[in-house]
């Protein structure tokens, strides 16, 4: 529903915590797969119309764009969260803000378009990255907004946003492609998405900003931003600096492969991480004065993951092959190798990044930066590593650098936090050693049949997910979550 006026500001935060988080999480979900069923569905189809160059050109410009987005909010969104009391005159001044540093960000985006052309020498990234550069201004006017209905734990309405926005960029994507535009299909898409997202959010959140106002107590939200934006940067480098070494050295349609397997692997994992991330951290950002039930509640969270992303990434590691071929088709078949490696990276990866959960809502901002700094180090030098051998090489040294990493940064993450590494462990161990068994009944399954059937495939996955399930469920600690969801899903009573 709609946020009220009244209650943005100066409340509480909400003691039904679990409950709200449990209820919030329903819609949060609900959505999440809705989007998943979307986005699949037109993956399926976009892989038909539009070639690997169409999307290795949108993926040159989506490094530069992605970096811009680094600065967009200003790390100010996480703030308004994770602040324990806000004012009306505070969210005025972050909402101006906001703004004019979306103004800005558009205005460099645009000026460095011919730059962009030059350095990949490709003449048509000109005019992606100018249209693409309104998106900011776009997005800048309704941070805030997002935020307050964040911070309210308004789930539901933020899933309605998410499901209305996600739509209407499948729809402008595919007539688009439809009607033969190629690469432009997938920059109408993405502005689309845009302006459907600040509409809808600031639909349901009727938020109107006054003028900005001096001495309101700003500035230690600015300095926590700061860091939390730093340290965006930092990721979004190591994370992207895979795009542009491929794009660079090795041509547009090489970054196609390899983009398309990056955004293969990241689907079913974004559906989950999302959702977790949003519901979770305005609940632990209300508990981190409570150490006990702080820890308990991250612990359900990093259970959640590891039960949910790690068999995602034991499966499509162990049946590559057949997932690229029933979602993106024969003429994808080149990137293979570079999705089983990169599925071999989601089985750790999400959950190790729920450390970003502890650090934010305890107010580590710095050291989070910190840890970043070093992570995205490593995690560069593999992928400069790996370049020499293609794709491929790329993909194994962004593997080999996230599993070297994984111990020290869960380890530096929690330290003087209520939470331990044998909570992570606890929740690893158990994920990981089901999926591996069931691994062995999939392939079990599959050896009794033609090779590269889509019956050998189907049995495959219809043994590994049945497996999965039953060894998953005999864990009492997954009985009760299950338990505690139904509780509180239909009596609504908080804990």
């Amino acid at each position: 529903m709609r946020l009220s006026p009244d209650a943005m500001f100066g409340q509480e935060r909400p003691s039904d915590i679990t409950g709200r988080s449990i209820r919030g999480s329903g819609a949060t979900f609900t959505s999440q797969i809705i989007r998943f069923v979307m986005q699949t569905a037109s993956t399926v189809v976009l892989a038909r119309l539009l070639t690997p160059d169409d999307y290795g050109i949108v993926a040159m410009v989506a490094v530069v764009i992605g970096f811009a987005q680094v600065f967009a909010s200003a790390g100010l969104s996480a703030a308004t969260v994770q602040r324990e009391h806000i004012t009306r005159e505070q969210i005025d001044s972050l909402f101006w803000v906001n703004l004019a540093v979306s103004g800005v960000i558009a205005g460099g985006v645009l000026a460095s378009a011919p730059l962009v052309a030059a350095f990949y020498r490709s003449p048509p990234l000109a005019a992606v990255t100018a249209a693409l550069a309104a998106s900011f201004v776009i997005s800048g006017i309704a941070v805030q907004h997002d935020a307050l209905l964040r911070r309210h734990m308004e789930f539901r309405s933020l899933a309605v946003i998410q499901v209305g926005a996600q739509l209407v960029n499948i729809v402008v994507t595919v007539a688009l492609a439809l009607l033969g535009c190629g690469y432009w299909a997938l920059v109408g898409g993405s502005l689309s998405l845009a302006l459907a997202n600040s509409v809808l959010t600031i639909y349901y959140c009727p938020f109107i900003p006054r003028r900005p106002r001096r001495g309101v107590g700003v500035r230690g939200m600015l300095l926590f931003g700061g860091h939390l934006t730093a340290f965006d940067f930092v990721n979004y480098f190591a994370r992207t600096a895979d795009n542009i070494l491929v794009g660079r050295f090795l041509g547009a349609d090489a970054l196609g492969l390899y983009s398309r397997a990056y955004s293969l692997f990241m689907l079913p994992i974004s559906q989950i991480r999302g959702p977790v991330a949003q519901v979770g951290m305005p609940a632990l950002s209300a508990l981190r004065e409570q150490p006990e039930r702080f820890r308990r509640y991250y612990s359900r969270v990093l259970d959640l993951m590891a039960v949910l992303t790690v068999p995602l990434g034991v499966y499509c590691a162990l049946e590559a092959d057949f997932v690229v071929r029933v979602l993106l088709g024969s003429q994808w078949m080149g990137l293979v190798g570079t999705f089983r490696i990169l599925a071999i990276v989601g089985i750790i990866q999400p959950a190790a990044s729920t450390v970003g959960l502890v650090l934010v809502s305890q107010g580590h901002a710095a050291r989070q930066l910190r840890l970043g700094l070093v992570t995205s180090a490593a995690v560069v030098g593999g992928f400069v590593a790996g370049l020499p051998f293609g794709i491929e090489g790329v993909a194994a040294g962004y593997a080999i650098a996230s599993y070297v990493a994984v111990i020290p940064s869960v380890w530096y993450s929690y330290r003087d936090s209520p939470v331990r590494l044998s909570d992570f462990a606890g929740a690893m161990w158990p994920a990981m050693g089901s999926a591996a068994v069931a691994a062995g009944f999939a392939m079990g399954a599959s050896a009794l049949l033609p090779a590269h059937s889509a019956l050998g495939g189907l049995s495959a996955l219809a043994v590994f997910a049945v497996a999965y399930g039953v060894m998953t469920f005999a864990r009492s600690s997954v009985r009760e979550t299950l338990r505690l969801v139904w509780r509180h899903r239909q009596t609504g009573v908080g804990s």
